[in-house]
C-alpha cells in the first residue's frame, strides 16, 4: 500500500477549501501563511533531491546497498511529494483549517534510514535501540518531519560538522534526537515557542514540522550539547506493535 507523505495532509489541512454560502472570505493573513507554507516545502523535496542526486553521480563517495536503497526509497517519496504538493496548491479557494488526518504506520527504522541518506556518510552518526527502531510511528508525517530537520542540521550547522539521528524510548514516549555541531541560538529558541509563523520564512520550517508532531500529539524541544551542539527532539507517544 502506497503511504500518503505527510505534508501533502497538511497541505489538505491548509488547503482553501470553498466557503459555504455566509462565510467570510479567507483574509489576506490566511493567504500569505498558506503560499508561505507551499514555498517553504517545495524547498524540502527539491534541496532533498538535489542532495540525493549529487550523492549518486559522486564518484568519490562510496555507497552501501542499503545507502542506495534508501536514496532510492527516499527519492521516490519525495518526488511523489512533489506531485503532492502541485495537486493541492490548485485546489479550490477559501478558507485554512487543519483537520486531524490518518495515515499508515511504518517502524521507525526504515524513515531512520531514508533521513540518515541525506548525510555524507563520513560525517553521519546513527543509531537506534530495538526497541524504538521497531516503534511503529505515522509514515508521512514522521518521514517529513526527519527530513525537515535533517535538512536543517546540514543548512544551519558547520559545513564538516557531524550530524546525528539518535532513537530510544524514554517513559512513554519515543525520543528521536536529530544533532549537529552549531548552537542554540535565541531565533531557535523562539522558533520552537511561537503559536503562530512569523512573518517571512525564518522558522516557518520549525513551525511546520510542530503542526504535524502535534498532530499526532508529539512535541519538538532543544537541547544544548556538551562540549558543543545542539539536538532537537521530537517526542511521540508510544504505540502499539505492528502485527
Amino acid at each position: 500500500m502506497r503511504v500518503r507523505h505527510g505534508l501533502r495532509d497538511l497541505l489538505r489541512g491548509l488547503r482553501l477549501i470553498e466557503p459555504t454560502p455566509g462565510d467570510s472570505r479567507p483574509t489576506a493573513a490566511d493567504s500569505d501563511l498558506l503560499l508561505r507554507v507551499l514555498c517553504h516545502e517545495f524547498r524540502t523535496p527539491i534541496s532533498t533531491l538535489t542532495s540525493l542526486t549529487r550523492a549518486l553521480a559522486d564518484e568519490r563517495r562510496e555507497l552501501t546497498g542499503a545507502d542506495r536503497r534508501a536514496i532510492s526509497e527516499l527519492a521516490r517519496d519525495q518526488a511523489a511529494h512533489l506531485q503532492g504538493l502541485l495537486r493541492d496548491a490548485t485546489a479550490g479557494t477559501g478558507v485554512l483549517t487543519l483537520p486531524p488526518q490518518s495515515e499508515p504506520a511504518v517502524p521507525l527504522a526504515g524513515l531512520m534510514r531514508e533521513a540518515a541518506a541525506l548525510v555524507p556518510a563520513t560525517r553521519r552518526r546513527a543509531r537506534a535501540t530495538r526497541r524504538a527502531a521497531s516503534s511503529p510511528v505515522p509514515a508521512g508525517r514522521t518521514r517529513q518531519v526527519l527530513v525537515n530537520l535533517v535538512q536543517n542540521a546540514l543548512r544551519h550547522g558547520p559545513p564538516d560538522g557531524q550530524v546525528g539521528l539518535y532513537a530510544t524510548v524514554r517513559g512513554p514516549a519515543l525520543s528521536i534526537l536529530v544533532t549537529d555541531e552549531g548552537r542554540v541560538d535565541d531565533a531557535l529558541l523562539v522558533a520552537l515557542r511561537r503559536t503562530a509563523p512569523a512573518v517571512g520564512m525564518s522558522g516557518l520550517g520549525l513551525w511546520i514540522a510542530r503542526q504535524l508532531l502535534a498532530t499526532d500529539g508529539g512535541a519538538l524541544r532543544a537541547h544544548r550539547l556538551r562540549p558543543r551542539g545542539v539536538a532537537l527532539e521530537v517526542l511521540l507517544p508510544m504505540a502499539r506493535p505492528l502485527l
